[in-house]
Protein backbone atom coordinates (compact mmCIF):
# COMPACT_ATOMS: atom_id res chain seq x y z
CA UNK A 1 0.00 0.00 0.00
CA UNK A 2 1.49 3.36 -1.29
CA UNK A 3 2.01 5.85 2.40
CA UNK A 4 0.20 8.51 1.06
CA UNK A 5 -3.34 5.69 1.12
CA UNK A 6 -1.93 5.23 5.09
CA UNK A 7 -1.24 8.70 5.29
CA UNK A 8 -4.72 9.55 4.26
CA UNK A 9 -6.67 7.08 5.88
CA UNK A 10 -4.16 8.10 9.84
CA UNK A 11 -5.51 11.62 8.47
CA UNK A 12 -9.18 10.45 8.26
CA UNK A 13 -8.98 8.37 11.42
CA UNK A 14 -7.09 11.37 13.93
CA UNK A 15 -9.52 14.19 12.34
CA UNK A 16 -12.90 11.71 12.84
CA UNK A 17 -13.83 11.85 9.31
CA UNK A 18 -13.47 8.04 9.44
CA UNK A 19 -17.01 6.68 10.57
CA UNK A 20 -17.15 3.39 11.62
CA UNK A 21 -20.58 1.73 13.38
CA UNK A 22 -19.68 0.85 16.93
CA UNK A 23 -21.53 -1.65 19.13
CA UNK A 24 -21.67 -5.65 20.00
CA UNK A 25 -20.37 -7.70 16.99
CA UNK A 26 -22.11 -11.20 15.95
CA UNK A 27 -19.46 -13.09 15.26
CA UNK A 28 -21.39 -15.04 13.29
CA UNK A 29 -21.42 -12.58 10.82
CA UNK A 30 -18.26 -11.54 10.69
CA UNK A 31 -16.38 -12.50 7.64
CA UNK A 32 -12.49 -13.49 7.63
CA UNK A 33 -11.13 -12.63 4.29
CA UNK A 34 -7.13 -12.89 3.01
CA UNK A 35 -5.61 -10.21 1.09
CA UNK A 36 -2.61 -8.05 0.30
CA UNK A 37 -1.36 -5.66 2.89
CA UNK A 38 -1.65 -2.86 0.20
CA UNK A 39 -5.29 -3.78 -0.81
CA UNK A 40 -7.57 -0.33 0.12
CA UNK A 41 -9.40 -1.99 2.90
CA UNK A 42 -6.20 -2.71 5.32
CA UNK A 43 -5.77 1.25 5.38
CA UNK A 44 -7.72 1.41 8.49
CA UNK A 45 -6.00 -1.39 10.24
CA UNK A 46 -2.62 0.48 9.30
CA UNK A 47 -3.87 3.85 10.16
CA UNK A 48 -5.19 2.72 13.73
CA UNK A 49 -2.03 0.77 14.49
CA UNK A 50 -0.02 4.29 13.71
CA UNK A 51 -2.73 5.91 16.28
CA UNK A 52 -2.52 2.91 18.91
CA UNK A 53 1.47 2.90 18.83
CA UNK A 54 1.59 6.58 18.97
CA UNK A 55 -0.83 6.84 22.00
CA UNK A 56 0.96 4.25 23.97
CA UNK A 57 4.67 4.40 23.19
CA UNK A 58 4.83 7.97 22.15
CA UNK A 59 5.11 9.97 18.56
CA UNK A 60 8.66 8.77 17.42
CA UNK A 61 9.56 7.17 14.10
CA UNK A 62 10.55 3.72 16.18
CA UNK A 63 7.08 3.60 17.72
CA UNK A 64 4.84 4.61 14.44
CA UNK A 65 6.87 3.50 11.36
CA UNK A 66 5.05 0.24 10.21
CA UNK A 67 7.50 0.19 7.11
CA UNK A 68 10.29 -1.75 9.06
CA UNK A 69 8.88 -4.60 7.50
CA UNK A 70 8.32 -4.48 3.74
CA UNK A 71 4.66 -5.60 2.49
CA UNK A 72 6.15 -8.04 0.22
CA UNK A 73 6.69 -10.66 3.47
CA UNK A 74 3.27 -10.54 4.09
CA UNK A 75 2.51 -12.21 0.29
CA UNK A 76 1.47 -15.68 0.41
CA UNK A 77 4.46 -16.34 -2.60
CA UNK A 78 7.29 -15.24 0.76
CA UNK A 79 5.38 -17.26 3.10
CA UNK A 80 3.20 -14.76 4.80
CA UNK A 81 -0.48 -13.56 5.07
CA UNK A 82 -2.77 -10.78 5.72
CA UNK A 83 -6.01 -11.32 6.85
CA UNK A 84 -9.06 -8.94 7.63
CA UNK A 85 -12.01 -9.29 9.89
CA UNK A 86 -14.97 -8.00 7.90
CA UNK A 87 -18.57 -6.91 9.36
CA UNK A 88 -21.29 -4.91 7.97
CA UNK A 89 -18.86 -3.66 5.28
CA UNK A 90 -16.47 -3.10 7.38
CA UNK A 91 -12.48 -3.70 8.77
CA UNK A 92 -13.48 -4.37 11.93
CA UNK A 93 -10.14 -6.29 12.86
CA UNK A 94 -6.79 -7.96 11.53
CA UNK A 95 -3.26 -9.26 11.32
CA UNK A 96 -0.40 -10.68 9.59
CA UNK A 97 2.21 -13.61 9.64
CA UNK A 98 5.34 -13.66 7.71
CA UNK A 99 8.17 -16.17 7.41
CA UNK A 100 10.36 -16.18 10.63
CA UNK A 101 12.46 -19.51 9.79
CA UNK A 102 11.35 -22.75 8.09
CA UNK A 103 9.03 -23.64 10.71
CA UNK A 104 8.06 -21.18 12.20
CA UNK A 105 5.30 -17.93 10.96
CA UNK A 106 5.86 -14.11 12.91
CA UNK A 107 2.55 -12.69 13.79
CA UNK A 108 2.36 -9.09 12.86
CA UNK A 109 -0.11 -5.99 12.22
CA UNK A 110 -2.50 -7.54 15.22
CA UNK A 111 -5.06 -5.07 15.78
CA UNK A 112 -8.78 -4.79 16.26
CA UNK A 113 -10.87 -1.26 15.94
CA UNK A 114 -10.92 0.35 19.18
CA UNK A 115 -14.92 0.24 18.85
CA UNK A 116 -15.03 -3.44 18.78
CA UNK A 117 -12.81 -4.61 21.40
CA UNK A 118 -13.35 -7.34 24.21
CA UNK A 119 -15.63 -8.78 21.25
CA UNK A 120 -13.62 -12.05 20.68
CA UNK A 121 -12.56 -10.39 17.62
CA UNK A 122 -8.86 -10.71 18.50
CA UNK A 123 -8.63 -14.58 19.02
CA UNK A 124 -10.53 -15.14 15.88
CA UNK A 125 -7.91 -12.82 13.97
CA UNK A 126 -5.04 -15.02 15.78
CA UNK A 127 -7.21 -18.15 14.65
CA UNK A 128 -7.41 -17.21 11.53
CA UNK A 129 -3.44 -16.44 10.90
CA UNK A 130 -2.58 -19.89 13.18
CA UNK A 131 -4.86 -21.59 9.92
CA UNK A 132 -2.99 -19.13 7.48
CA UNK A 133 0.35 -20.94 9.29
CA UNK A 134 -0.73 -24.03 9.18
CA UNK A 135 -1.98 -23.68 5.43
CA UNK A 136 1.39 -22.15 4.81
CA UNK A 137 3.44 -25.43 6.51
CA UNK A 138 4.74 -23.37 9.82
CA UNK A 139 4.79 -25.73 13.04
CA UNK A 140 4.30 -22.62 15.32
CA UNK A 141 4.10 -19.08 15.31
CA UNK A 142 5.94 -16.15 17.16
CA UNK A 143 5.31 -12.62 18.66
CA UNK A 144 6.17 -9.89 20.12
CA UNK A 145 4.22 -7.50 21.90
CA UNK A 146 5.07 -4.11 23.65
CA UNK A 147 5.32 -4.09 27.40
CA UNK A 148 2.39 -1.24 27.67
CA UNK A 149 -0.36 -3.49 26.02
CA UNK A 150 -1.50 -5.73 28.47
CA UNK A 151 -4.53 -6.59 26.96
CA UNK A 152 -2.42 -8.29 23.74
CA UNK A 153 -0.40 -9.80 26.44
CA UNK A 154 -3.58 -11.01 27.94
CA UNK A 155 -4.73 -12.07 24.71
CA UNK A 156 -2.05 -14.26 23.68
CA UNK A 157 -1.83 -16.47 26.89
CA UNK A 158 -5.34 -16.82 26.59
CA UNK A 159 -5.42 -18.07 23.14
CA UNK A 160 -2.57 -20.39 24.40
CA UNK A 161 0.85 -18.33 23.81
CA UNK A 162 3.44 -19.42 26.15
CA UNK A 163 5.66 -16.43 27.00
CA UNK A 164 9.55 -16.71 26.41
CA UNK A 165 10.24 -14.03 29.69
CA UNK A 166 10.02 -14.37 32.77
CA UNK A 167 6.86 -13.07 33.53
CA UNK A 168 7.28 -11.96 37.59
CA UNK A 169 9.70 -8.88 36.08
CA UNK A 170 8.56 -5.39 35.04
CA UNK A 171 7.40 -6.36 31.11
CA UNK A 172 9.11 -2.16 30.84
CA UNK A 173 12.43 -3.63 31.91
CA UNK A 174 12.46 -6.47 29.30
CA UNK A 175 10.97 -4.64 26.18
CA UNK A 176 9.35 -6.34 23.40
CA UNK A 177 7.50 -9.27 24.96
CA UNK A 178 8.13 -12.73 23.12
CA UNK A 179 5.81 -15.65 23.05
CA UNK A 180 5.70 -18.74 21.13
CA UNK A 181 3.00 -21.14 20.50
CA UNK A 182 2.96 -24.31 18.70
CA UNK A 183 0.73 -25.57 15.97
CA UNK A 184 -1.56 -28.27 15.82
CA UNK A 185 -0.89 -30.29 13.29
CA UNK A 186 -4.42 -31.26 11.56
CA UNK A 187 -5.50 -26.99 12.09
CA UNK A 188 -8.12 -26.17 9.84
CA UNK A 189 -10.82 -23.09 10.92
CA UNK A 190 -13.94 -22.81 9.21
CA UNK A 191 -13.88 -18.73 7.53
Amino acid sequence: MPLYQVTEAFLATVEGEQVIESGPVQLAAVEAVRVRPEDPEAAPLLADLVVEYSSRYGRTNENTQLTEVPASDFHVESGGAFVLLRYGGQTVAGGAIRRYDDETAEVKRMWTSHLHRRQGLGRRVLAELEAAAADLGYRRLYLTTGPRQPEAAGLYLAAGFEPQFDTSVDPESIGPLPFTKEIPVALKVAS
